[in-house]
């Protein structure tokens, strides 16, 4: 077989679209309760807004620019690509109608009911629903008519419009308005129960249940309102003047996100190709572009909100994460790690040991300093909070914070503006590099000497996130690690000077090289005679050299064991080129988040930590950090955990060229590996 890249390499932005396809899934699933069914819709729904935003903005860009994006996109030109991810989200979204249909009838059975304004009979919702309009709704819908000599207002990005159509009288046009529907008001309405029956409506059908109202003054014979979304491009435009600061000049560039290009328009398919011909000429957007033809209701996304009426049933039985064992929160966390490492692993274990190391820190008047990479905080951030405390309390404290963390970027600049006005010092990032990694050092006296500890963490410092991403946090004293940690916190000073590091794996400059190195030892291994084997657990793989490297390795017999979550352009089992290579993905009621590499087979592994994928960015553009595994005892651990995964036969899909999504079945007894691992630290509790 010509080895084409067609036939080589998967494409990033189909694979992508498969991985939501897999969320989807989880969405169908019938075993899955009824709440956390909606909860993938939400998820699936948010994941394509932001795909359109990124992914599809990018690949539209180059379209536009008149070229055809082979390098960079490998395996399609740009134009076609626009082509097969429209068509592909055409058919995906259709498919989640149809599952939408489904949880609504399985509501039924458990007398919830969903009602559209043409379902209301009965009195006490009517008035219900008219004195909440009066109270609630009126005063934040905006509405505007619109009138062909007029230019069309601004269309907010991923904001629900409804485009209303009033037919006049037979010699005059139809009158067009724009309703907003209120992002400040919650999608769904609890109206009274009666009878033991629980009821719930959309916003948007309560909204058009009242359109005589809000439109009273205009007589007309009919009145419609169908449903419409608009996605933007995301991309930062960051202004070059030098007289204002990275925070003003950012702070300016998310705002300018809100003019970005439309990259995606969405409508309710019921509507009226007149209303909708009006519609796409007062935007400007043609034929060509990608219009999604789509349901009564758009920014499903609000479904992962949507009300249980308390009842614990339809969700995922609620599971408190565990104490590590031998490690209390009421024990010195700077004692213990002085005497050995400890593991994390959220949401199993409880994220609070992250938050208790840096309060003791804040509070300790040995500590002297602390240095700390943020990436993604949360909206109320207890990780900020302590920084703080910090440095209220007289310590040094410094901060890199990565402002441009993709669609959080006005959360990280709210607490960046908090945190220097309490006398952190910040960092913004690295010219030409965003800073991924998710490190700290802590530099304290004793007996008159400065003694290092920290943490090195597969994911964000987010106590939000980490109740839903599972991530290893290593917490550790060992000094050649935290000397490696300490020359990168000089790096983000001064960063025209490349260090080398002993220990740690450091992206931009080394991190290809030695995962080259590492993945060549396995190869030397078995040309000598020996096994050779690589164990991987991976958000995404995308780029094509360590890609290629791999398939070198299955070509040489070195077997290859990956689990990758999202984007895998690696196509495995192809004889000849990787056949020793067999990749899974797991998708559950956690995200699954971790980077974890295994190099070698039992008893002489070489076990890796990362904040980094095996993407052109996170090898290239980004500050990314691994760190080897020397305790035994943790290293068994992250061994232990990775083969729960891989053995998962319940929630785990097999990767393949053709994309199917495919669920992983074999005569083993079941595993689903998510709560397998949770019993697995139930039990580490239980030998203590």
């Amino acid at each position: 077989m010509t080895q084409t890249k067609e036939n080589r390499y998967i494409n990033r932005e189909l694979s992508w679209l498969q991985f939501n396809a897999r969320v989807l899934q989880e969405a169908a699933d019938e075993s899955v309760p009824l709440i956390e069914r909606f909860r993938f819709l939400g998820i699936f729904s948010n994941n394509l807004d932001e795909f359109f935003k990124v992914r599809y903005a990018t690949v539209r860009r180059i379209v536009d620019a008149g070229k055809t994006g082979r390098k960079a996109l490998g395996v399609y030109s740009a134009e076609e690509l626009l082509g097969k991810i429209t068509e592909i989200v055409i058919e995906q979204q259709t498919e989640s109608l149809q599952i939408l249909e489904d949880i609504y009838k399985k509501l039924e059975e458990q007398n919830i009911y969903m009602l559209t304004e043409e379902e209301v009979t009965l009195p006490e919702h009517k008035e219900f629903i008219k004195d909440f309009f009066t109270d609630k709704v009126a005063l934040a819908v905006e509405t505007i008519i619109l009138r062909e000599d007029l230019e069309l207002p601004r269309i907010q990005d991923l904001d629900a419009y409804l485009m209303v159509k009033m037919n006049l009288t037979e010699e005059q046009k139809p009158l067009y308005a724009l309703l907003e529907i209120p992002s400040t008001l919650d999608r769904f309405v609890v109206l009274p129960q009666v009878d033991g029956k629980d009821y719930i409506m959309i916003l948007d059908d309560l909204i058009r249940y009242n359109l005589d109202t809000i439109f009273s003054i205009f007589e007309y014979d009919s009145i419609t309102a169908h449903m419409i979304k608009i996605t933007r491009d995301a991309e930062l435009d960051i202004e070059s003047d030098l007289g204002k600061s990275f925070l003003e000049k950012l702070t300016r560039s998310v705002k300018g996100r809100e003019d970005g290009e439309p990259v995606r328009f969405v409508f309710d398919k019921t509507i009226e190709e007149e209303t909708l011909q009006f519609l796409l000429n007062k935007l400007g957007i043609k034929r060509k572009d990608s219009i999604i033809p789509g349901g009564r209701y758009h920014n499903r996304k609000d479904y992962m909100n949507f009300p249980a009426f308390g009842r614990q049933e339809l969700y995922y039985p609620s599971v408190k994460p565990l104490p590590i064992p031998g490690i209390t929160l009421e024990d010195n966390l700077f004692s213990i790690v002085a005497k050995k490492d400890f593991l994390q692993y959220t949401p199993y274990q409880s994220f609070s040991y992250t938050i208790k190391f840096l309060r003791e820190a804040a509070l300790d008047p040995k500590v002297r300093s602390i240095k700390i990479t943020i990436y993604r905080l949360a909206k109320l951030s207890s990780i900020a909070s302590a920084l703080i405390n910090a440095a209220q309390n007289g310590k040094e404290v410094t901060v890199q914070i990565e402002l441009r963390a993709r669609f959080d970027e006005e959360s990280n600049m709210r607490y960046a503006k908090k945190m220097q006005n309490e006398g952190v010092r910040l960092i913004f990032g690295v010219p030409g590099l965003k800073v991924h990694s998710k490190v700290c050092v802590i530099e304290r006296e004793e007996e008159g000497k400065i003694v290092r500890y920290g943490f090195i963490s597969t994911g964000n410092f987010n106590h939000a996130t980490a109740r839903i991403y599972t991530d290893y946090t290593l917490f550790t004293a060992n000094k050649e690690i935290l000397k490696d940690l300490s020359k990168l916190f000089n790096f983000f000073d001064t960063n025209y000077i490349v260090n080398k590091y002993k220990h740690l794996v450091v992206s931009p400059h080394y991190s290809r090289t030695r995962m080259y190195k590492l993945i060549q030892e396995q190869i030397e291994i078995v040309q000598n005679g020996g096994e050779g084997l690589i164990r991987l657990k991976l958000n995404s793989i995308s780029n094509y050299d360590i890609i290629d490297k791999l398939y070198e390795a299955s070509q040489a017999g070195v077997k290859i064991q990956m689990i990758v979550r999202g984007i895998c352009c690696l196509i495995p089992g192809v004889p000849g080129m990787s056949e020793n290579i067999e990749i899974i993905s797991i998708i559950d009621k956690f995200l699954e988040h971790p980077r974890v590499y295994i190099f070698g087979i039992p008893g002489e592994e070489k076990v890796f930590l990362s904040s980094s994928d095996w993407m052109s960015r996170n090898l290239d553009n980004r500050v990314e950090v691994s760190v080897p595994i020397y305790d035994e005892d943790i290293k068994q651990e992250i061994i232990d955990t990775h083969e729960i995964s891989w053995s998962d036969n319940v929630k785990a899909r097999v990767l393949n060229k053709q994309m199917n999504n495919r669920y992983k079945k074999d005569d083993l007894p079941f595993v689903r590996s998510q709560f397998a691992t949770y019993e697995y630290y139930v039990n580490k509790l239980k030998d203590l």
